[in-house]
């Protein structure tokens, strides 16, 4: 085939060989297979910003850090500068993520290289010489589910335990390969820490699992693991070997809600008074006043 312009200068400096296939193309990038010597690798170029569907939502950029505050300020004023230093960190976030979810022992595929907007990475098959396939394309037996189900939750503590939240986990970018799901698609990874929407995203990336694989097993439907491995994280007390048992019992003083109600009411009242008080100082007096000789 021909071969892509992005993956040209890989090519002249020898980091891959061939470029064999289109893989697929997305909405953040375009994923190639590509041969390096014998190994069969696949390099993932990421679109330029005028040319890709997907916007950077300012949540998944919060608590990112930049290389110094005059990229920080172009990039709050949205300058061409500050827009190619917006990709380029945007970009870096996900071969940071692979690096360190990799090192922290976190099924992803394993990164080579980054080079000019091209993300060289392993390929990940199916065991029988082709590309593992989705999880948004398997059927899957009820005890298949829960197995995979109760793996993806480790993987998701050992990511919380590296200090990321993955952030737009879903069955469209789990690979599941021979020995089990493989997590991909990392650019909008978050700092759990330094990121105020952590609990959101990490709530939203378990909520939409147990959603998926509870169409084989439905009751992952009604697990709670996201609030329980976020508690235990606030308290310092999560590891990657934690035990979680799927349920978590909100707080008593957290659902009083005739506590609440009442609040409400007696700010009501003391409104009402207010607004009573202040119409009865700027009424009229319809008594004539009284002459000053008879006062």
């Amino acid at each position: 085939m021909k071969t892509p312009k992005r993956l040209e200068s890989l090519l002249e400096d020898g980091l891959i060989d061939e470029v064999v296939r289109p893989l697929m193309s997305g909405k953040e990038a375009s994923v190639y297979v590509v041969r390096c010597g014998t190994e069969l690798r696949c390099a993932k170029v990421y679109k330029e910003a005028n040319r890709r569907s997907f916007r950077h939502a300012s949540e998944y950029q919060e608590g990112r850090t930049t290389r110094n505050t005059r990229d920080a300020r172009a990039m709050a004023k949205g300058s061409k500068h500050g827009r190619k230093e917006q990709e380029e960190s945007w970009q870096n976030a996900e071969v940071t993520a692979l690096f360190q979810l990799a090192a922290a022992g976190v099924r992803v595929p394993k990164p080579f290289d980054f080079q000019d907007g091209v993300l060289l990475m392993e390929l990940v098959g199916d065991g029988l010489g082709g590309v593992a396939p989705r999880l948004n394309d398997v059927d899957l037996e009820p005890a298949d589910a829960r197995e995979f189900h109760a793996f993806m939750v480790s993987e998701i503590v050992k990511m919380l335990c590296a200090g990321l939240v993955h952030g737009d986990l879903s069955e469209f970018n789990v690979l599941l390969g021979p020995e089990g799901p493989v997590i991909i698609d990392l650019p909008q990874a978050v700092n759990a820490v330094a990121n105020n929407h952590a609990f959101s995203m990490l709530e939203r990336d378990v909520g939409n699992m147990a959603e998926y694989f509870g169409q084989f097993a439905p009751e992952l439907r009604y697990t709670k693991f996201a609030k329980e491995m976020w508690a235990l994280f606030e308290d310092g007390k999560l590891t990657p070997e934690s035990k979680l048992s799927g349920e978590f019992a909100e707080p008593e003083d957290s659902a009083d809600v005739d506590a609440v109600l009442r609040e409400i009411k007696d700010a009501l009242a003391e409104q009402a008074r207010r607004e009573a008080m202040l119409n009865a100082e700027d009424a009229p007096n319809d008594e004539p006043p009284i002459p000053p000789w008879m006062r």
